[in-house]
């Protein structure tokens, strides 16, 4: 009963790369060769030139599977595809040079075809897979490939399993019912039905394929965890189980042996051992180099706030928790007026005689759309975060990190029960939450984004909330 439409579509990807590639620098070829007269740097005929490359392309493939892009953990994830894909061009395009210097042959009869091939075997590889995507989308709303999927528990993870996967077009999941729902019954009008045991589901779902079973919870009786588990294992059914307490299973995991006993060991942040180091040394050098590039803008931006203001500081600085509950002074470019500046919102709003802004701006998420105590300066700063950019001088510090979950004040932290784990990693000058609607969503979002971010950390996550902070920044869509 093992759904192989994931290995199909694999497979599927697999070919449709290499004739992507195949097609890109075949066409570099006719746009150089072919179409443009210019005198070439080494003659080479097309059937020599298309014979070396795909005796190459094989080992191509391989550099994109080593990067993961066959693994539906990427594939599913478009951002995160589109990265590793113009990773891998590069690193393909890299391989054919160094192979044609290191084998003494020339491959490509001028520097042009290896440019063009480069961004060709880019772009066609990415319009295949979003051709590709769509196809298996539109395979999905007519049932096909899809994976049926068996609930099995009566807590709440289970219907917000249920909900998550109720768009079948878009997850490729179909949920054939569930298995419990005394506690937590379904809603009268659902259309999953509701088995009061496993027996029964399996008796009354037999005519229909089961892919995967997904158990919510662990019964008191060992037995009969053990029939669900011995009954995906015999009908090579996938089986995967939601632990009741899913933060012990979040973060890094390392599995020993404690004195000749198997452990699990539980870390409160994916971010301990190398990574740290790496994320550090990052820090130092991409910090250092774009303070050093937004040097002369950010003169400019002081010039402007001290002749727009003359009465206050230009800078702005302000206490905010980071690592380990540590208490740093993070930077800002000074954005309020000088008479409200350091204030906190409730003695500012007091001040100004309009005490009725106070509550308007806590509801409102610790903003008002025409804050009167911001500067015009300050408005266009805002716009562009340009008035973040003093915390370039903080990342290089050591005291935040350039991603990371949002620097506090405390009592703002207090307000979160899990502030000691978000507390496990440097705060970052952008972060999750930011880059997914800081202005739009509540407080509780926020933080859950900060979390998540801390206890699944990798670099390359790290890589994908940066670019997407400058297109952000860039766009102004969401600004952080």
């Amino acid at each position: 009963m093992k759904n192989n439409a994931s290995l199909i579509y694999n497979a599927c990807l697999v070919v449709g790369d290499f004739l992507a590639l195949v097609l890109a620098f075949a066409v570099a070829y006719i746009l150089r060769v072919t179409l443009n007269h210019n005198p070439l740097s080494s003659p080479i005929h097309a059937h020599t030139y298309l014979v070396i490359f795909l005796s190459l392309l094989p080992f191509w493939i391989l550099i994109f599977a080593l990067l993961g892009l066959y693994s539906f953990r990427i594939y599913e994830k478009r951002f995160s595809e589109f990265g590793r894909l113009l990773v891998g061009s590069f690193i393909g395009i890299l391989f054919v040079i160094s192979y044609s210097y290191i084998a003494d042959i020339t491959i490509f009869p001028a520097r042009l075809v290896t440019l063009y091939g480069f961004l060709l075997a880019f772009f066609f590889v990415l319009l295949f897979r979003t051709i590709a995507r769509g196809v298996r989308r539109e395979l999905f709303t007519y049932g096909i490939g899809v994976n049926n999927v068996l609930l099995v528990g009566d807590t709440k993870v289970t219907h917000e399993l249920l909900r998550s996967l109720s768009n079948t077009a878009a997850t490729g999941y179909r949920v054939l019912g569930i298995v419990g729902g005394v506690k937590h019954p379904l809603k009268d009008d659902s259309p999953h039905r509701l088995f009061v045991s496993f027996e029964e589901a399996i008796k009354k779902l037999h005519k229909e394929q089961l892919h995967t079973i997904i158990q919510t919870e662990l019964y008191a009786d060992g037995i009969r965890n053990d029939e669900i588990l011995t009954y995906a294992q015999e009908n090579h059914v996938a089986y995967r189980f939601v632990p009741g307490n899913s933060e012990l299973f979040v973060g890094n995991l390392d599995v020993d042996l404690f004195n000749a006993i198997p452990v699990i060991a539980v870390h409160q942040t994916a971010l301990i051992g190398w990574g740290r180091i790496v994320k550090r040394v990052f820090d130092i050098v991409a910090g250092g180099l774009a303070l050093l590039v937004a040097s002369p803008f950010m003169l400019l931006i002081a010039l402007a706030i001290k002749v727009s203001d003359p009465r206050g500081k230009v800078f702005f600085k302000h206490a905010r928790l980071s690592r380990f509950g540590n208490k740093i002074y993070i930077y800002k470019f000074r954005s309020h007026k000088a008479a409200y500046n350091g204030l906190e919102p409730e003695a500012a709003f007091t001040k100004m005689g309009r005490p009725e802004l106070i509550k308007e701006y806590r509801q409102n998420g610790d903003q008002l759309p025409n804050d009167p105590r911001v500067t015009a300066v300050g408005r266009f700063l805002r716009k562009f975060s340009l008035d973040e950019l003093p915390q370039l001088i903080n990342v290089v510090r050591g005291d935040i990190s350039l991603v990371g979950p949002r620097a506090l004040v405390a009592y703002e932290l207090e307000q979160y029960a899990k502030k000691n784990l978000i507390l496990s990693v440097k705060s970052g000058l952008t972060g999750l939450a930011q880059i997914s609607g800081r202005r739009d969503i509540t407080f509780q979002e926020r933080r859950t984004l900060d979390l998540y971010y801390v206890q699944n950390w990798s670099f390359w996550n790290d890589i994908v909330i940066l670019l997407k902070t400058v297109w952000i920044v860039l766009f102004h869509r969401g600004a952080i």
